[in-house]
């Protein structure tokens, strides 16, 4: 992944709260102190892992009036996974030949660090891939940005080292053409499938498949809604986003628990799993990194499968409405999604449905 951009409402203040609620670091800046005079951008990183939040100052191009209408109609969110490549044109060229809306055809843009190129694609909903090559280029992110001193002092540790998975939620019946639009488009492989009993609950229930690149570095699971007793987290995600978009962001950390501890610190609010969880835990777990009573103290979850094990946590939504929300996942081997822990998972995501009245 090359960035994670975000349309947001006030851009400043969210660079400020990922500075210090999530622990990263600006880097870069455009805005009308150095001639972007129609928005206004701020670049942050924790390892390799970067986010953009970028915010309309007066639209004055079609450009300013669709962030204006995304923010208006989807509230903050993202709407660029960007993405790095050799070659930006033999990229576009492809993604286009193959049946993907291009939205902006491959450009240069430069300036005294050097030239990337760009181009980029549609996707679900109003998400789009943006295909950067920056192999001739030595700045703090691109052309017109500006190196930008950290809002905060950056924590001694990491929080996180890189973006593990971006999860998209389409409609019902959807998901298996967009599966077919990364199999195509991108040439991207399927690794992972959830359907059936695997993602249900008592009350509701969703199905996902996950592709990935072929180094697998780059995973978008893309979850739809199933039939259920009441609604799934799909549905209301879709209802308060307004439809198709990033549901959830994987990051990668080295050490959880110092992680999770930084974070509830700091102010960001993990779902809460219940005492029960941790009762047969160590039986089909067995022995992690992290002491039981640690995780059960934390409320991290553990899974296992024939590679390995890995350890996650999910915040509740970081804005008011119930959309956008992260991951923390800590890998030993497992290159899963944490399927041994989606019945527990999907309750606690209804337990805070059901406190917003959305169940």
């Amino acid at each position: 992944m090359d960035a994670v951009v975000f349309a947001v409402g006030n851009a400043k203040q969210a660079a400020h709260y990922y500075s210090t609620a999530f622990g990263m670091k600006l880097v870069a800046y455009a805005g009308p102190e150095n001639g972007s005079r129609e928005t206004a951008s701020y670049v942050l990183v924790s390892g390799g892992a970067r986010f953009v939040f970028t915010s309309v100052i007066k639209p004055t191009t079609a450009w300013g009036s669709f962030l204006a209408e995304h923010v208006a109609a989807h509230g903050d969110g993202v709407i660029d996974l960007a993405i790095e490549v050799p070659d930006a044109r033999a990229a576009y060229d492809y993604a286009t030949t193959h049946g993907a809306s291009g939205i902006e055809e491959p450009h240069e843009v430069k300036d005294e660090h050097g030239t990337v190129v760009l181009a980029s694609i549609a996707t679900y909903g109003d998400t789009r891939h943006t295909l950067v090559d920056r192999s001739g280029y030595s700045g703090p992110y691109l052309p017109g940005f500006a190196p930008a001193e950290p809002l905060v002092e950056p924590p001694a540790t990491r929080n996180f080292q890189a973006i593990d998975h971006c999860v998209g939620n389409v409609e019902l019946g959807r998901m298996n053409e967009w599966v077919t639009f990364y199999n195509d488009v991108m040439g991207f492989t399927n690794m992972k499938e959830f359907v059936g009993d695997d993602i249900a609950t008592e009350y509701s229930a969703l199905m996902s498949k996950v592709v990935a690149d072929g180094t697998r570095k780059v995973k978008f699971p893309l979850n739809e809604p199933a039939v259920g007793k009441k609604k799934s987290q799909i549905d209301e995600y879709l209802e308060f986003y307004g439809g198709p978009g990033v549901q959830h962001i994987a990051l990668a950390t080295n050490d959880i628990v110092a992680t999770v501890r930084a974070m509830r610190a700091a102010g960001v609010r993990f779902l809460d799993t219940p005492d029960s969880y941790y009762d047969t835990l160590g039986e089909w777990v067995g022995e992690t990194r992290v002491p039981l009573d640690t995780l059960r103290e934390l409320k991290i979850l553990a899974d296992r499968d024939e590679d390995g094990y890995l350890l996650q946590i999910f915040t509740k939504p970081v804005q008011d409405r119930p959309t956008v929300f992260f991951e923390l996942i800590e890998r030993h081997g497992s290159m899963g999604f944490g399927k041994g822990n989606f019945k527990a998972l999907f309750e606690a995501i209804e337990r805070e449905q059901a406190r917003r009245g959305n169940l």
